[in-house]
């Protein structure tokens, strides 16, 4: 092998091996970050209710006008 190939050989598989890591780490991030959506999705259902039920709380409690 020449000196040139040495040297580039090894830094090219270097180079393979760091974005080899970095679309494992993609793909992980993507992963949590469908997790995160769906949690959020759930979580704003969940307070699109909490009007309704205040407003049935406060009827029920004779707090406002029915």
């Amino acid at each position: 092998m020449s000196e040139v190939t040495e040297i580039v050989v090894p830094m090219l598989q270097r180079i393979q091996e760091d974005i080899s890591n970095l679309k494992e780490d993609m793909r992980h991030m993507r992963t949590r970050m469908t997790s995160m959506e769906e949690n959020f999705v759930s979580m704003t259902r969940q307070m699109d209710h909490f009007g309704q039920r205040l407003d049935r709380i406060e009827r029920r409690l004779d707090l406002v006008e029915a």
